[in-house]
């Protein structure tokens, strides 16, 4: 397994490479250049001589080949270099500033959806066609069929405007600093209750529809009516039986959900103003940053690639015939 996995990160470097520039030849082709923005100051776009200079500064007048072979000489050494706003603050410092947030609203998220979805599915299989199924059924179709910004503009007029009871933008109030210790901690989780919410509401049941097909057809299999022949009770034949390999296909999409934990949920972040990564990529694609935009998207590759790893490893872990497989191949 080890060997394995060594294999696999070995061959994720050419194709790391192949992605960044990919986007960065995508990015740099696209109109507008950072220096023709007019981030805020006027004698930019009249003066010429202002602008090559701040192009000659950037790097911007050099030829595609040679910018992506500097860039990529930084970032062998992790420097993502600095931003092309007005600030000129180094990436690496305003990523780490909208991680956290990022991090913690989507693990929350997806906390949520594995705890709800698994049982969800394992009954809708366990007792298909029931009410029970049905309803999960219309739920599913409901889910996928609500855009997540329709959601959210709901949900804030209800329980934002008209009731008054959560608030609808931001993380803190203005008189945060103000309140209690738990009052703090009040303030905070209700600005994440709507976010979370409207994140959930899809991905539940795109989650709980995989469980219940793979569970499915997994019970139809006859290693597990072999099982329930032997007189074991249908706790012990779901449960222990047909539940590690129907985590499998959940596994997958676990693996290659990961890279949203620090790519950040960009519709929910800028429409409830949360200050994460997804918005943060979703202004530096407006104001052509560069180098935010990069280092942005080579986190999300480099997890993306390590998730698939993870995956797979995981597999060998769910279940045991993967692990005995490979020693066989290998033999």
């Amino acid at each position: 397994m080890l060997g394995y996995a060594l294999r696999r990160l070995l061959l994720a470097i050419p194709l790391l490479i192949g992605i960044t520039f990919v986007s960065f030849l995508v990015i740099h082709l696209a109109p507008g250049e950072p220096v023709g923005m007019d981030p805020g100051d006027p004698t930019i776009q009249s003066d010429k001589q202002m602008r090559e200079r701040l192009r000659e500064m950037y790097d911007l007048d050099k030829p595609l080949p040679v910018q992506y072979w500097r860039w990529l000489n930084r970032i062998v050494r992790l420097d993502f270099g600095k931003s092309f706003s007005p600030d000129a603050r180094p990436v690496l410092q305003k990523i780490g500033e909208r991680l956290p947030i990022t991090f913690l609203l989507n693990v929350v998220e997806m906390a949520i959806i594995v705890c709800l979805a698994v049982p969800i599915g394992v009954l809708s299989a366990t007792r298909q066609y029931s009410v029970f199924d049905k309803v999960t059924t219309l739920f599913v179709f409901v889910g996928f069929a609500t855009p997540d910004f329709w959601l959210a503009l709901l949900l804030m007029i209800l329980f934002g405007v008209q009731l008054g009871w959560l608030p609808i933008s931001g993380l803190r109030s203005l008189n945060w600093e103000y309140l209690s210790f738990w009052r703090q901690q009040w303030d905070f989780a209700s600005h994440l209750l709507l976010p979370v919410v409207v994140a959930t509401f899809g991905g539940l049941a795109g989650f709980s529809r995989y469980m219940r097909q793979s569970m499915l057809e997994v019970v139809r299999q006859d290693y597990i009516q072999s099982a329930r022949a032997k007189g074991l009770t249908e706790r012990v034949v779901i449960g222990k039986h047909a539940l590690r390999n129907a985590l499998l296909p959940i596994v997958t999409i676990l693996g290659l959900s990961l890279p949203g934990l620090i790519g950040g949920s960009v519709i929910v972040e800028s429409i409830f103003a949360i200050p994460g990564m997804g918005q943060l990529m979703v202004q530096s694609v407006f104001e052509r940053d560069y180098p935010v935009i990069m280092g942005n998207l080579v986190i999300v590759s480099t997890l993306t690639l390590v998730a698939n790893l993870v995956a797979d490893i995981t597999y060998g872990l769910v279940d045991p015939r993967i692990r005995v497989g490979g020693r066989r191949g290998r033999r």
